[in-house]
Parts: C-alpha cells; sequence; structure tokens
C-alpha cells in the first residue's frame, strides 16, 4: 500500500481529485474524478423558510475549529440512516494534519456546551472542498452550512465543492456541473487568494439574510 502523505493529497484536491475509503474499517483509499460535479454558487445560496425561523431563534451556538476532532468523529460515526460511512483511519489522520497546517476547518453546532452537529473541509485558495456533516440534534448540519457560506463569502471565496449532490443540498442551491466546467472553476479558484474566517459570524448574519433573501 503506498503511503499517502500530506502533499501529495493537495495536489489532488487541486486538480479535482478527492480520497474516499470503501467503509469505515478499510484501511485503504481511492481517488474519486467524478464525471459530475456537486457545486454550491454562493452568490445563488438559499435558506429554507423553516431553517430561518431556527436561525432567527438563536438556540444554537455556532463555533469555528475549537472541536476539530469531535467533528471528524461525528462524520465518520455510524446512525440509523447511515449505517457506514467512507471516513476511515486514513482520512482522519489526514485532515487532522490538514488541520494542523492551517488549511481544514470545522463549523461547529452546540447547544448547551454540547456539540450537536457540524462540519468540515479543506481550503485552498478561493475553493472550499466540502467534506462530510453529521448532525445529533435537528437542524444541526444546516446551521453549520449556512454558517459556512457566511464565512466563504466574508472571506472571499469563489467555489464551495459538494463533490456530489444530494436532496438534502439541493434545498441550498446545489447543481450538478460537468467536469470539464467544474475543473475550469477550480483552476481560476485555486490561484485566488482567500481568507476563511475563524471568529464568529453572527453578527454578520442580518445582512446576509437580507442579501439571500433579496436575491431569492
Amino acid at each position: 500500500m503506498i503511503h499517502l502523505t500530506p502533499e501529495l493529497i493537495l495536489q489532488a484536491y487541486a486538480i479535482g481529485v478527492f480520497p474516499m475509503a470503501e467503509s469505515r474499517d478499510d484501511p485503504e483509499l481511492f481517488f474519486i474524478d467524478p464525471k459530475n460535479r456537486g457545486v454550491l454558487p454562493l452568490d445563488r445560496f438559499h435558506v429554507p423558510r423553516s431553517l430561518l425561523k431556527t436561525i432567527r431563534k438563536g438556540q444554537f451556538e455556532l463555533r469555528c475549529n475549537t472541536d476539530f476532532r469531535g467533528v471528524l468523529a461525528g462524520c465518520a460515526e455510524s446512525t440509523d440512516g447511515r449505517r457506514d460511512t467512507w471516513i476511515n483511519d486514513e482520512i482522519i489522520r489526514l485532515f487532522l494534519e490538514f488541520h494542523r497546517m492551517g488549511l481544514a476547518h470545522s463549523v461547529e453546532t452546540w447547544q448547551e456546551d454540547r456539540l450537536v452537529g457540524g462540519l468540515y473541509g479543506l481550503a485552498l485558495g478561493s475553493a472550499f472542498f466540502g467534506e462530510s456533516m453529521f448532525s445529533r440534534a435537528t437542524d444541526a448540519s444546516k446551521l453549520a452550512l449556512v454558517d459556512l457560506v457566511v464565512r466563504l463569502r466574508m472571506g472571499g471565496f469563489t467555489l464551495l465543492d459538494t463533490q456530489f449532490v444530494t436532496s438534502h443540498l439541493t434545498r441550498f442551491g446545489t447543481i450538478e456541473i460537468p467536469r470539464d466546467l467544474y475543473k475550469q472553476q477550480l483552476a481560476e479558484a485555486i490561484i485566488r487568494p482567500a481568507d476563511f474566517p475563524t471568529g464568529s459570524m453572527r453578527a454578520h448574519y442580518p445582512a446576509f439574510l437580507q442579501s439571500i433573501t433579496q436575491t431569492s
């Protein structure tokens, strides 16, 4: 088995290829280069009406990078609706290293000091590769996605790669584009600088929600 270094994995992401495992217990990784790619256009992000109500209630706290390992564990755990995942020990090892390098980030949903949901991904240039999300409370992962989009827009990101399209992501505006178009957008995003904000985004929510309401 080839030893995969963080540098090799970063090169793969930069050309539009990403790693996965067959299952949580499979020690090996394989690389995916889908014919069609899921992307969430940041200028066309949509928040469902029911989720807007949850945001305005303010029952959850959104944090960034305070428990990256906990988010990885949450995304890797089995649930009633997902008995197995593609996140194995090798993915966890690599992304802990990316986090140490300042390239991988977690957005976390907390309720009464308990981690109840979140997501993580990798930032290269102005591209963000969303890897996985999890939820232990209603709307927890959805709130993390909204918070992520606020951060990406504030930080000057131009591409949010969701890898695949799901019914969950479609509700927020995710679309599927051909591989060639994706790689063109990726090449442009990789060379463009961006800054991933790690502080609280709560103060930016009103203006953000107003902007997407006006454009929806």
